[in-house]
């Protein structure tokens, strides 16, 4: 498909770019770009695009296409502030959130709203380094091998990173996160 876009071929990019908007929305919003995400993702395949020329024969392109993402958002985060990034993206995870059927229980309903809070916010106290590896791993459900090209980091760094991670929102929430069922 790279090939296909260095060739000149508009519509190959156009895949791309459909086959990735998803996971780079989930992306931008997990990292903080809130209601800016469709921005930031935008920008993220414009430079994507730029920057094709540098990206390595054979290697994926997923991968390379979430660092610009984290990246963007990194930008954006810096130039709105963090305060109102963490606001934007609680309301936009929110806006996510598929309706509740009517004969859903208002019970379960409140305690999902009410965990899904907990967890957003000791994401947020977490490091950059842990957050970034929970997110990948759990939130964007990626695999082990996917996380270490994402992150640019050993496996065994995937690995123990993310060990200490659960374990440490497991301390913050007070739970069995440590058993891999995030989310």
């Amino acid at each position: 498909m790279i090939a296909r876009v260095r060739a000149g071929e508009a519509e190959a990019y156009a895949q791309l770019v459909r086959a990735h908007t998803g996971v780079a929305l989930r992306a931008a919003v997990a990292f903080g770009a809130g209601a800016e995400a469709e921005d930031v993702v935008q920008s993220a395949f414009f430079k994507a695009y730029q920057s094709l020329g540098q990206f390595r024969e054979g290697a994926e392109f997923r991968p390379w296409l979430l660092r610009i993402v984290v990246n963007e958002t990194r930008n954006s985060l810096r130039s709105a502030g963090r305060a109102r990034a963490v606001a934007g993206r609680e309301a936009v995870l929110r806006g996510a959130e598929p309706v509740i059927p009517e004969s859903a229980d208002p019970a379960v309903a409140a305690l999902a709203e009410e965990r899904r809070t907990l967890l957003t916010a000791a994401l947020d106290e977490l490091s950059e380094e842990h957050r970034q590896v929970v997110t990948y791993r759990y939130l964007l459900e990626m695999d082990e091998a996917e996380t270490a090209r994402t992150l640019g980091w050993p496996r065994g760094t995937v690995k123990s990173r993310l060990n200490r991670a659960l374990k440490k929102l497991e301390k913050k929430l007070g739970t069995g996160v440590g058993g891999g069922d995030v989310g």
